[in-house]
C-alpha cells in the first residue's frame, strides 16, 4: 500500500511539473528566460520564478482550503442567529461582532500565537514542557475562515429572511422532516439569493490571503519579498504580484459569472 502511495505521489509531482503554468516546460518564467537576457524569473538555481510560482500556489490552496470551511461555520452561525433559543442568538452576535470587528491581521496572532500558548498550558499538566509549534497554514486557514465566516453569515442570514415562510410550510406540507425541507427547498434558494455576495467575500478572501505571509507562510508577498530584497529590484517583483493577484480575481470573477448564470438557469428549470 505504501509503494502505491508513493507511486501516486510521484505521478502526481511529475504531472504538477509539466503542466504547471509558469515553470512548467511551456510555463511563462520558462519561455521568458528562454528568450530574454535577464534570469531573475527564471526558474530553477538562476532565478526566482519557481519560488514565485510556489508562492502562487500556496495561495490559492490556502484560498481554497478555507472556502468551504469558512461557508460551513458561516451556515450554522446563521442558522444560530435566527434560532428560538436565546442563548444560541446571543453567541451568534457576540461571534460575528468580534471576528467582523477586529483587524484579520489581529486574529490571526491570536489564532496562531494563542494556539500555541493554549497547547503548551494544557500538555504542561500532563507534564509535557516541550515546544510546541502549531503549523502556519493551518492556523492562517482557520483564522481567515473565522473571519470570512462570521461576514458569510451575515449574507445567509439576509438570504434565510428573503426566503418567503411559506416554503417551510411547503415542506411540512410534504411530510418533509426539517433536514430534508432545508437540503431539497431552502438551501437551493439559498445559495442563488447568497452568491453574488459570496462572490464578493470570496475575492475579499483572496486580498486576505497576504495575511498569512507574517506568520512564515510562504506565499505570494512573502515570496516577493524574499525575491526583492535579494535582488534590489521591488518594481519587477511587485509588479508580478500584482499581476498574479489580478489574474486570480478575473479568473474568479469569469468563474462567478458562469456559476450565476447556472444558478439562475436552475431556478428556471425548477
Amino acid at each position: 500500500m505504501s509503494g502505491l502511495f508513493s507511486a501516486v505521489g510521484s505521478l502526481w509531482t511529475w504531472l504538477s511539473t509539466i503542466f504547471d503554468p509558469l515553470c512548467g516546460p511551456a510555463g511563462l518564467f520558462t519561455i521568458y528566460s528562454m528568450f530574454s537576457p535577464h534570469t531573475m524569473l527564471a526558474c530553477g538555481d538562476s532565478g526566482w520564478g519557481d519560488e514565485l510560482a510556489g508562492g502562487l500556489k500556496i495561495t490559492i490552496a490556502v484560498s481554497l482550503a478555507t472556502l468551504p470551511l469558512g461557508i460551513v461555520i458561516g451556515f450554522f452561525v446563521a442558522l444560530a442567529q435566527q434560532s428560538e433559543e436565546k442563548s444560541l442568538r446571543l453567541a451568534a452576535g457576540v461571534f460575528t461582532t468580534i471576528f467582523r470587528g477586529l483587524p484579520e491581521l489581529l486574529t490571526l496572532f491570536i489564532i496562531y500565537y494563542g494556539l500555541q500558548i493554549l497547547l503548551q498550558s494544557v500538555l504542561a499538566k500532563f507534564g509535557y514542557d516541550g515546544p510546541i509549534e502549531i503549523n502556519a497554514f493551518a492556523a492562517g486557514m482557520v483564522a481567515l475562515a473565522i473571519v470570512f465566516s462570521a461576514y458569510c453569515s451575515e449574507v445567509l442570514l439576509s438570504a434565510f429572511k428573503a426566503i418567503p415562510k411559506g416554503q417551510y410550510e411547503a415542506g411540512d406540507a410534504l411530510g418533509f422532516h426539517r433536514a430534508r425541507t432545508m437540503r431539497l427547498i431552502i438551501v437551493p434558494q439559498l445559495v442563488r439569493i447568497s452568491l453574488p455576495n459570496l462572490g464578493n467575500l470570496w475575492m475579499n478572501l483572496l486580498k486576505d490571503t497576504s495575511y498569512v505571509s507574517i506568520i512564515g507562510l510562504a506565499d505570494i508577498i512573502r515570496q516577493t519579498g524574499i525575491a526583492v530584497r535579494a535582488t534590489k529590484a521591488p518594481f519587477t517583483f511587485y509588479s508580478i504580484a500584482c499581476l498574479f493577484y489580478l489574474t486570480l480575481a478575473v479568473i474568479s470573477s469569469i468563474g462567478l459569472f458562469y456559476l450565476d448564470r447556472w444558478a439562475k438557469q436552475a431556478e428556471v428549470h425548477r
